[in-house]
């Protein structure tokens, strides 16, 4: 069997709720014995030191500090849910642009959200290699196997 899996969990981090939903899912994937706990990316955590926030600096650090991530991750594990609890339904924007650059690199990408009731973007639901939708079904990523990476599909509405 090969080494435990590196994943880079794409997310809105910009609240308390969008914080809790992504502590919650990381729990699960390091709990998950094919994943390697140590090595879960979560880019809101590892903010660029030597300039000020939204500076073209810390801009461009951000960036390219991701970008790395995801090229040395084996798989990215996406949470779906943004500001639901505002009533908005669309995903994070940079957590999509994150899921398209990981397709474009050959990177298995895992849809994650909570909010089971709304309908996923048809080029999401296309590109992602797994969907766990539903607080039940989020559940199983402690159990998912990384290694073999097995389709799942959600039947959902799209867009």
């Amino acid at each position: 069997m090969s080494s435990k899996k590196q994943v880079y969990l794409a997310g809105p981090f910009f609240s308390p709720e969008q914080t809790k939903r992504l502590d919650q899912v990381a729990m699960l994937l390091a709990e998950n014995p094919t994943i390697d706990s140590s090595a879960i990316f979560r880019p809101g955590d590892h903010s660029y030191p030597d300039a000020e926030f939204g500076t073209f600096e810390w801009q461009t650090a951000t960036f390219n500090i991701d970008i790395r991530q995801i090229d040395q991750a084996d798989v990215v594990v996406a949470m779906l849910d943004y500001r639901h609890e505002e009533g908005l339904t669309e995903p994070d924007s940079g957590t999509m642009w994150e899921c398209g650059y990981a397709v474009a690199h050959h990177k298995p990408v895992i849809l994650v959200r909570y909010r089971e009731d709304l309908p996923i973007n048809l080029m999401l639901t296309g590109s992602a290699t797994a969907i766990f939708n539903g607080a039940n079904d989020i559940a199983n990523l402690a159990s998912y196997d990384f290694f073999t990476l097995q389709n799942k599909y959600v039947q959902t509405d799209v867009y």
